[in-house]
């Protein structure tokens, strides 16, 4: 008898051991979560935005997440995606000026889910999922938007002359793909409105000069200043309201930052988008290394002109809306600047 329950307690410790081999999950795993940035947050913009999105799968699915600032430089980029790697089972990544350390790192851990956002990065392995924004679109808008206010003697201090500008941080290509189609976007309304422009080299968190590059600009008689410079752009809100003239901010609702100042903004929702895609990891229907676009139909990116104080009169809100519906629609094609 003895001998007989000792077999059966011998089988039953058996049966556990195995059952605790088994695996717990069929998938990836997704509990901790990094966002690794070229640059630093405070942009209330591009940064900031994903951030949001962060904080929100955080809360959703209660995953372990950090944020890695790179502060533009250098050096930080290749320890921050190595410790990223070794940290998370996902990475989100804005890669400007690092996409080399992020092929390199993405195929030294090919086991780990990378999501590049706003720009197109293919690794050898071809794991990395890049997220690219059909960005012409918005901008498109933001030029009819800018368009439209310089013809309307109506507003508030719109002088006779027909001259906008815009303030951009760089000449990388998604920058001015913005700049090309904002400038699209005003010549669709006047081909006679002057567009004037400063592009600075590459600067994007100091203010003070995008408050410079602004007031240069009004004082060219521009009426309204479309800022495509994150941190920097904040300075070209502030040039808009000491001048009492307008502005277009970028990447998030800045319209009331300096209310009355800010007709509108041309967002870009980061933290739309990494919602969007950590619900697909979490649920199984993501794919390694597609090419994921958005445009003015998906609603990641928009042009938003609500505000506490409202300067755009409702026969320009009319016509924005219109010609958003023709993006949307298709019966209106805006170019690529790629």
């Amino acid at each position: 008898m003895k001998r007989i329950l000792c077999i059966l307690l011998a089988l039953m410790i058996m049966g556990l051991s195995f059952s605790g081999c088994k695996p717990t999950a069929t998938g990836p795993k997704t509990d901790k979560v990094v966002y690794v940035i070229n640059g630093a947050l405070g942009d209330n913009a591009f940064y900031d935005s994903g951030q949001k999105g962060i904080d929100a799968i955080k809360k959703q699915y209660g995953v372990q997440t950090r944020t890695i600032e790179c502060n533009f430089d250098a050096g930080k980029y290749e320890p921050a995606l190595e410790a990223a790697a070794q940290y998370s089972d996902v990475v989100f990544v804005i890669s400007y000026a690092f996409e080399d350390n992020l092929k390199a790192i993405a195929d030294k851990y090919p086991n780990k889910i990378f999501v590049n956002i706003d720009t197109i990065v293919q690794n050898s392995k071809n794991t990395i999922t890049s997220a690219k924004y059909i960005e012409e679109e918005s901008a498109f808008l933001a030029g009819v938007c800018a368009g439209l206010t310089t013809t309307d003697m109506s507003i508030k201090n719109i002088n006779a002359d027909k001259i906008v500008g815009v303030v951009a941080a760089g000449d990388d290509p998604v920058t001015m793909a913005f700049v090309k189609a904002y400038k699209d976007g005003v010549h669709y309304i006047d081909k006679t409105i002057k567009v004037e422009r400063v592009v600075l080299a590459s600067v994007w968190n100091d203010p003070a000069k995008g408050k410079a590059a602004a007031i240069s600009l009004y004082d060219k008689k521009c009426d309204v200043v479309f800022q495509v410079a994150g941190e920097t752009g904040l300075g070209v809100l502030q040039a808009a309201k000491e001048r009492g003239l307008y502005a277009i901010g970028v990447d998030t609702n800045q319209n009331n930052i300096e209310p009355g100042y800010v007709i509108a903004s041309d967002i870009k929702d980061v933290g739309k988008t990494i919602e969007g895609i950590y619900k697909t990891i979490r649920d199984g229907s993501y794919k390694l290394g597609q090419v994921i676009k958005y445009g003015l139909k998906s609603g990641n990116i928009d042009l938003v002109t609500d505000a506490t104080v409202q300067v755009l009169p409702k026969s320009i809100l009319d016509r924005i809306s219109k010609v958003r519906q023709q993006i949307i629609d298709g019966t209106l094609v805006v170019k690529t600047y790629q």
